[in-house]
């Protein structure tokens, strides 16, 4: 980037900060990934530059026939790895995605069961301060307290009480298959609509390891950037006989041009997860999370539900004397990067929660495999045992240093 060294070079050495720290660190925050240097090559595209209000074919300016192409082949590839009937792939990130399911199916007010925030939902699943809370009435499921794991009783008790018109299932911090199935038969017992927010596991579906909600869902919506290590981005799934309602919503409703230079760094994310060889990457980053999984129980530390089916875990790591938040930062040091979050039925603030959230799907996509994930649990034991010695983490970063270098990230020279 030597253009942008001459032309910004403050902008260039905090960008090549930036490189380093993913370079020599352990990227662990479950909803981030590395792309390909495919991605980021046509991410960083001249389609930068072109405005293309509309969908192809029925665009609002000229010179639109190559970027036509682009994101009808992104469509085109979404419905063939999913196996949907229509795909919108110009929402700028998943939380427009969910807005625009909503704005095309409800009217303020109208009532949407979710998942709680508190128990492993999202913002946009009803939380107070989102847009979504604040213009519907939201009700939410949560897991049990037994074994944290979802309580379908307490949906199908709560749809029957509250008739809601959108039901909501997926998750940002749940470390279990979701059985789409069963939430489509309490949806449909009362007349309700599904909406199937995959955003974490989208990649994991991608590859046939997951249950895919497309199959009983009426609108599905995803991010592009983690588990399916796209650009980020997002994207909705629906029938045909939704196409034009959804599409109305996305532009003009919500969004006026799409970026066109993402919208090709999602067609090839989606080329690339058609490949055989990404069903191997999918399961190694669910090998590798339980192998982490394993590690860290075994080292003191309780996991919600017991461990994890997907890519995610959640620690809770009050078990061995901390807090969400002094475990994050202890980790910092060290170049290990989680992030803390709540557990479910926590009784700590969420700026200082009781747990962290791990994820494997970046350090996997390094090729990382089980052997690394127990050398990487043991760095995990060490620093949080001895939290706020900073000669420990000092210690530790060394060592990481020197065993990333091993695994070169996609992109980076």
């Amino acid at each position: 980037m030597t253009t942008l060294q001459n032309v910004d070079p403050e902008i260039w050495s905090a960008i090549e900060d930036e490189k380093r720290r993913q370079t020599v660190g352990l990227e662990l925050i479950a909803s981030e990934n590395y792309t390909s240097a495919a991605v980021l090559e046509a991410a960083g595209t001249v389609l930068t530059n072109k405005y293309a209000e509309g969908y192809p074919g029925r665009r609002y300016y000229g010179g639109c026939q190559h970027v036509d192409e682009i994101e009808s082949l992104a469509r085109t590839r979404a419905c063939q790895l999913y196996g949907a009937e229509y795909a919108n792939v110009q929402p700028h990130s998943g939380s427009q995605a969910n807005m625009a399911v909503y704005l095309t199916v409800l009217q303020p007010g109208d009532t949407i069961l979710a998942m709680d925030l508190a128990h492993g939902g999202h913002l946009t699943h009803g939380m107070h301060l989102n847009f979504s809370g604040q213009l519907y009435s939201v009700v939410h499921y949560g897991v049990r307290e037994s074994d944290q794991r979802i309580d379908f009783d307490q949906v199908a008790s709560l749809a029957r009480e509250h008739k809601p018109k959108l039901i909501v299932a997926g998750a940002s911090a749940y470390p279990r298959e979701i059985e789409h199935g069963k939430f489509a038969e309490i949806a449909k017992s009362i007349d309700a609509l599904l909406m199937v927010d995959m955003a974490h596991y989208s990649g994991l579906v991608a590859a046939g390891l997951h249950d895919n909600p497309v199959r009983v869902a009426d609108y599905v919506t995803s991010t592009s950037h983690k588990t399916l290590r796209g650009p980020r981005s997002g994207f909705v799934l629906t029938r045909e006989e939704n196409a034009r309602a959804l599409d109305r919503t996305v532009f003009p409703g919500i969004q006026g041009g799409p970026l066109v230079h993402i919208v090709a760094g999602k067609a090839v994310c989606f080329h690339e997860a058609l490949q055989p060889s990404y069903r191997e990457y999918a399961q190694q980053i669910i090998d590798n999370a339980r192998v982490l999984a394993e590690s860290l129980t075994s080292g003191g530390i309780r996991l919600a539900s017991g461990g994890t089916d997907n890519h995610l875990m959640l620690a809770d790591v009050t078990a061995i004397g901390l807090s969400g938040k002094i475990a994050e930062e202890a980790l910092d040091r060290a170049g290990i990067t989680v992030n803390k979050n709540m557990i479910p039925y926590d009784q700590r603030k969420p700026l200082d929660p009781s747990g962290i959230r791990i994820g494997t799907a970046a350090l996997t996509t390094r090729g990382m495999k089980e052997d690394d994930m127990r050398r990487v649990g043991k760095w995990i034991l060490t620093v949080l045992q001895s939290a706020d010695d900073h000669t420990v983490a000092d210690n530790v970063r060394q060592e990481i240093e020197e065993f990333a270098t091993g695994f070169p990230v996609p992109g980076i020279e």
